[in-house]
C-alpha cells in the first residue's frame, strides 16, 4: 500500500458504563480494498461504524481520513469530507421519487444535483430503471440499491456500509455486493459489516473479526476462515 490509508483506526475506545463496547481497536482500509468486519452479536461493529462516521465519540483513540482526524467531528461534517453511509435497515424520503432522494443527498453534500447525476449513479447500482420511481413504491431490495446510491452521491472516499445484504433474498446478494465491488473499480474505499458469511468470504479482500470490543483475527478470507479462535468465537466450532 503507498501512501496513506483511506481510513486508519489507531487505538480506538468506547465504553458504556462499565462495558467496553470497542477496546484498543486498530485497523486501516486502503484504496479500492473491501474490508469486512465481523463478529458476534455485541462484538462492538456497529460501534466502530458510529464512531468512524461522528455519531459517537471515542473515549480513546484516534480515527484518521486519508491522514486527517476525523475524531470528535459531526456526522454532517465527516459525510460532507466524503464518507459514505448505509445501514442495517434502508432508509429513504419515502414521499419522493429516487431522482428526488439522490438530488437531496447531493446538495446536502454540497454538491450540485442534476438529472444526469441521478441517472448516472443509478445505473452504478445496477437499476437505471429505477430512477423516476416514488420511493414508497420499491421493493425493500430496491430501497436498498436506491440507499447504496446515495451514499455514492458525495462521491465517497470512503463507503461505510453497515450489513448492505440484511433483508435480502439469495438471489438478491450477490447483485448488491457486485454494486459495492464495482464502486471500488473508481478507488472507493469499503468498509461493511455482515453476518452472511458467503458474502463476507466471497467479496472480502480482508476480514477483521471482533470479540467483545477486541479485534482476536485480521487476514485474508482464507486466513480467517481456518483461525481456531475466529472458529470458537464466531463460527460455531468448538
Amino acid at each position: 500500500m503507498s501512501g496513506a490509508p483511506v481510513l486508519a483506526v489507531r487505538n480506538l475506545a468506547r465504553a458504556f458504563g462499565g462495558v467496553r463496547a470497542v477496546d484498543g481497536v486498530d485497523f486501516h482500509v486502503a484504496r479500492a480494498e473491501m474490508v469486512a468486519l465481523i463478529g458476534p452479536n455485541g462484538a462492538g461493529k456497529t460501534t466502530c461504524f458510529n464512531l468512524v462516521n461522528g455519531q459517537l465519540r471515542a473515549d480513546a483513540g484516534s480515527v484518521r481520513l486519508e491522514g486527517r482526524d476525523i475524531g470528535g467531528l459531526a456526522p454532517a461534517t465527516i459525510a460532507r469530507l466524503r464518507v459514505g453511509r448505509t445501514f442495517q435497515v434502508a432508509a429513504t424520503f419515502v414521499s419522493m421519487s429516487v431522482r428526488e432522494n439522490i438530488g437531496v443527498a447531493q446538495r446536502a453534500l454540497g454538491r450540485r444535483g442534476d438529472a444526469r447525476a441521478a441517472d448516472e449513479l443509478m445505473a452504478r447500482v445496477g437499476a437505471p430503471e429505477l430512477v423516476d420511481r416514488h420511493a414508497a413504491a420499491l421493493a425493500y431490495a430496491d430501497a436498498k440499491r436506491v440507499e447504496l446510491a446515495v451514499a455514492l452521491a458525495g462521491n465517497p472516499l470512503l463507503l461505510l456500509l453497515d450489513e448492505p445484504t440484511a433483508g435480502l433474498g439469495l438471489a438478491e446478494r450477490t447483485p448488491m455486493m457486485e454494486a459495492v465491488r464495482a464502486a471500488t473499480v473508481s478507488g472507493v474505499a469499503v468498509l461493511f459489516t455482515e453476518h452472511d458469511m458467503d458474502v463476507v468470504f466471497g467479496f472480502a479482500d480482508r476480514v477483521i473479526v471482533l470479540d467483545r470490543g477486541r479485534i482476536i483475527a485480521t487476514g485474508t478470507p482464507e486466513a480467517v476462515r481456518a483461525d481456531a479462535a475466529v472458529r470458537r468465537a464466531y463460527l460455531g466450532d468448538g
